[in-house]
């Protein structure tokens, strides 16, 4: 997958300007209205068996598309007013992760814990 956050960002930042919702695009705001879109997500996950989350019906993947879009948009709002670069944020936590959960102490192992 390639993404052009930049081109979307743009994207945002025009379709709030010429609505004028700018106002209402403060970081405690797009946060919020994030984790109700997570939330959303969520939703169509609730009482399904892992096996069915793998076996979506395609009227069902269409859905959960538009929830994630929604998702992924407020993510590169939220970024954006606080001008953090998703990308470079990412591979550090990922630089992060591969050091707290080393391969050799948690392949096969989803439980939490600090290598410290």
């Amino acid at each position: 997958m390639k993404v052009d956050t930049d081109f979307l960002i743009q994207r945002l930042r025009q379709f709030a300007h010429e609505r004028d919702w700018e106002q209402f695009h403060s970081p405690k705001n797009l946060a919020s209205a994030l984790a109700v879109e997570a939330g959303e997500l969520l939703e169509h996950f609730q009482w399904i068996s892992d096996e069915q989350s793998r076996t979506l019906s395609l009227d069902k993947r269409a859905e959960i598309s538009a929830e994630v879009a929604d998702v992924f948009l407020y993510l590169l709002q939220l970024a954006d007013k606080l001008g953090i670069d998703l990308a470079d944020a990412a591979d550090r936590k990922l630089a992060i992760n591969e050091s707290k959960y080393p391969v050799d102490l948690s392949r096969g192992n989803s439980k939490k814990y600090d290598k410290l």
